[in-house]
């Protein structure tokens, strides 16, 4: 019985062997017709002869076997057919082909590729067969098979149809009809923007904006007791948002400057001015805060003068109304004039057809989702109207005007609040009105198909300059190892890179060790666009890296957190909240959260971050200097020690701190002091006025007229380099 059962055992420890020949076979790519089996120590040869009644077995198996090794060969056969003919000698070559594709390409083996690449800066043992090589391996590997190459012909691919939305040609005269003015706000922070438009308003709107400087362009629209009405954008005159104010006045057709009469001309003002010339827009002058006792209107008129702004006192066409917006004095002459100038620029539009516009302003709100702010300025704004801009569309649900109630439509010359978008268009995008929904996705998808063609464009240029350089840089080292056998050169690469190959994960990450990573949340887009345009004028990488790693509109979520833990970020937030579970969920993470609602705070808490991840430098603080008066040594065993006898000129000698020796200027030694005496007298410290012998602890030679300097070493915080200009 027990030999049955053994006699069963070995049966099954012998098929299982030949499975997992089978299997392995099966996994392994065969380039060989040949095979051997495999003998395994669990079934021996020996079991097999003493039990002949289990050939038959082994006898299927070898057949199975067989039928395996034909039809491997049978696949090799055919692949080795497909061998691409060769025309002329001329080898058609095409970007980032593999070894293996090369190969059949030029009528070779892969070892032949292999040899051909020792010629190269590629790492050989890296290679697969279906590695990918760069055009200029590529070439190369075919003058070395001593071939010619042409570049393949792409298959030119069928031009895609331009589906986007334009606008309409010009509309019939006949049908225009009178449109609100635009009028946008300029000036420089604090000279009292928001204020005047909050007087004309009759709200508190700069009581609600944080540390009172407007953060983002407002649209409202003022109805004038005349029964006038003027759309008025309010824009920030703080430095950071310079594009916003570029923005407003393309949208424009007056623009009002505003100088504080006790400030003057200052560098936003000029940058105003500079927008309004560029858009081609009309100015008219208010001088505010005339009600201060320092208010000199005269002077502000003046300075104008150098930047081309004439007022019409002195022979030129602006003018310029003196206002006092906290106390609303003259504000109707302000409002006048505006009127009277938009009278004269005869304002039209065609209030029919499909809609075109202008983003002013873009946000997220948690309830309604995306939002914008809006000028109509062609056609009629209606709810279900589907609209497109940038790469994304809307069809609208709801609409608001700047007191956040619903209207049914706006008109030209009109601001709205938007409200039914997909995704958050940038500020600055134009809208237009689609005949569908079906035609907004044509043109959106029109819109991301030409981007990521000019995005892969860019990217090309980027690699193709790269690989330019990485070549430059290959041929400069084969020069100076041109000298050297292939082999040779190999080993000197390997040991000018053994240190690299050899580097913990560990140590890897400490090289980047200066980046400061952050995520940037704003509450509306022309705000994290402001934001980002300061930190592009980042220029101390040298320093600290800095390193954005993602940005956008909302509150901070969760996400933001685990993708700040992953880079060891810091998340930086504008005008948005981070809620209790969030705040929580950070602070176990170890991540930090910035929330700030005034920007240069914000900048001020990014450079902050910024010092604290450069290295802490060195100072030296010097405590005591002595003069060396007399030389002398000292024997100890069979050793002469330099002596110096010294006089302490300032301060005191602290055995305890570090000395150097100053001769000629120059610094001739840095150390400790082996010994320090008073009167034969081993002592600690050495104060001013007194006399005293010392050694170093290392033989140098002294000199009469010798600078002893007694210092200590403190590390101090360093400081960035970058100024983001205000």
């Amino acid at each position: 019985m027990n030999r049955g059962l053994i006699l069963k055992f070995e049966n099954l420890v012998q098929l299982r062997g030949a499975c997992r020949q089978l299997r392995t076979l099966s996994y392994r790519k065969v380039y060989r017709a040949q095979w051997k089996p495999v003998q395994s120590s669990a079934h021996p040869v020996w079991s097999v002869l003493l039990y002949p009644q289990f050939w038959q077995k082994d006898k299927l198996i070898s057949i199975a076997l067989s039928q395996h090794r034909h039809l491997a060969t049978k696949e090799e056969t055919k692949k080795k057919k497909k061998k691409i003919p060769l025309t002329k000698g001329e080898v058609e070559i095409r970007q980032k082909m593999t070894i293996e594709e090369l190969a059949r390409a030029m009528g070779k083996d892969i070892d032949h590729i292999y040899e051909a690449l020792l010629y190269t800066d590629i790492d050989l043992d890296s290679l697969e067969p279906d590695s990918i090589l760069y055009e200029d391996h590529i070439k190369l590997v075919v003058k070395k098979s001593g071939m010619k190459y042409k570049s393949a012909k792409l298959k030119e691919e069928k031009e895609r149809e331009n589906t986007d939305a334009v606008k309409r040609p010009p509309a019939d005269p006949a049908v225009l009809t009178p449109r609100p003015p635009v009028v946008t706000i300029l000036g420089h922070v604090d000279h009292g923007k928001t204020t005047l438009l909050d007087s004309l308003r009759k709200t508190q709107v700069a009581s609600m904006e944080a540390g009172g400087i407007t953060q983002h362009i407002g649209a409202f629209l003022v109805h004038l007791p005349s029964g006038e009405k003027i759309t008025f954008l309010d824009t920030p005159g703080h430095a950071a948002f310079s594009a916003m104010r570029a923005r407003g006045t393309h949208v424009t057709d007056i623009v009002i400057l505003v100088v504080a009469a006790e400030d003057g001309v200052m560098q936003q003002t000029i940058e105003s001015i500079q927008h309004a010339k560029n858009a081609g827009v009309p100015l008219i002058l208010a001088i505010n805060k005339c009600d201060k006792p320092e208010a000199d209107p005269e002077r502000v008129k003046k300075e104008l003068l150098a930047h081309d702004v004439v007022c019409e006192e002195f022979g030129g066409d602006v003018q310029a109304v003196n206002i006092s917006a906290l106390k609303g004095e003259n504000l109707m002459v302000l409002a006048e004039a505006t009127v009277a100038l938009a009278e004269m620029l005869e304002l039209k539009a065609d209030s029919t057809g499909l809609v075109e516009g202008t983003v002013i302003e873009s946000r997220k709100d948690k309830g309604k989702g995306p939002l914008t702010t809006a000028i109509i300025q062609r056609g009629t704004l209606r709810k279900g109207c589907v609209l497109v801009a940038g790469k994304t569309w809307a069809k609208v649900r709801f609409m608001f005007d700047e007191n956040g109630k619903a209207v049914d439509a706006a008109s030209p010359g009109i601001p709205v609040e938007i409200m039914g978008w997909k995704e958050v268009p940038s500020a600055g995008d134009e809208i237009l009105e689609v005949e569908s929904e079906q035609r907004a996705h044509e043109v959106v998808a029109w819109r991301t198909y030409v981007e990521q063609q000019e995005r892969m464009k860019r990217d090309v240029e980027v690699i193709e300059a790269k690989q330019k350089e990485h070549r430059m840089e290959y041929e400069k080292k084969q020069q100076k190892l041109a000298h050297l056998t292939w082999r040779q050169r190999k080993a000197v690469l390997y040991k000018a890179n053994k240190h690299l190959m050899f580097l913990k994960p560990k140590e890897r990450t400490e090289v980047d060790k200066n980046v400061l990573s952050v995520i940037v949340k704003g509450d509306v887009d022309g705000s994290v666009e402001a934001i980002l345009n300061i930190l592009d004028s980042y220029d101390a990488d040298d320093e600290c890296k800095l390193d954005i790693l993602h940005f956008g509109m909302g509150d901070i979520s969760e996400t933001d957190i685990s993708l700040a833990e992953a880079f060891n970020g810091v998340v930086f937030g504008f005008s948005v909240k981070a809620n209790e579970s969030i705040k929580q969920l950070a602070a176990k993470k170890g991540i930090k959260i910035k929330l700030h609602s005034i920007i240069y705070k914000l900048i001020e808490d990014l450079k902050d971050e910024l010092n604290s991840r450069l290295p802490p430098s060195v100072v030296e603080n010097t405590i005591g200097e002595a003069s060396v008066l007399n030389i002398f040594s000292v024997t100890v065993g069979k050793n002469k020690i330099p002596v110096a006898g010294c006089r302490v000129q300032k301060g005191l000698l602290d055995k305890k701190m570090k000395f150097k020796l100053i001769r000629n200027g120059d610094v001739v030694w840095k150390g400790s002091l082996s010994s320090l005496k008073h009167h034969k007298d081993d002592v600690q410290v050495i104060k001013t006025g007194m006399d005293c012998g010392l050694s170093l602890d290392k033989d140098i030679e002294f000199s009469i007229g010798d600078e002893i300097i007694c210092y200590e070493e403190k590390e101090v915080q360093q400081a960035t380099s970058w100024d983001p200009g205000f």
